[in-house]
């Protein structure tokens, strides 16, 4: 019987605190929706990205992971500026073999006729 009424008056203290906590915090209405967390230090969009860029890229963190935009974005941005730079590193290969091949030409012919004075 004790522990029957034990049971009631716990019961009857913990439906008055709940009370008192909605009747308290009804003015100032509903929590706020939280904003998403967003990536605050992006890829720099007025310059090429260096490897210092990339050290410091952080993703925010969502439910399962990271944010996918935000990862789909810069991967995106890394990838075609990888893209850029593999592309000109070949126009500067081909420029330097075509120099490389009009040297030896010039150094070629001008071998020639100076072997030709000596007979």
């Amino acid at each position: 019987m004790v522990m029957f009424l034990f049971l009631v008056v716990a019961l009857a203290v913990v439906v008055a605190a709940v009370t008192l906590a909605v009747v308290s915090g009804g003015d100032s209405g509903p929590l706020p929706d939280a904003a998403p967390e967003r990536l605050r230090d992006s890829l720099p969009p007025d310059r090429p990205v260096g490897r210092a860029d990339v050290e410091c890229l952080r993703f925010p963190l969502a439910a399962r992971g990271y944010r996918m935009a935000d990862v789909d974005d810069a991967l995106g941005r890394l990838g075609a500026e990888l893209a850029e730079r593999d592309a000109r590193i070949a126009d500067l290969e081909s420029a330097l073999s075509g120099a490389r091949a009009a040297i030896a030409h010039q150094h070629v012919s001008m071998e020639k006729p100076a072997q030709e004075e000596q007979q």
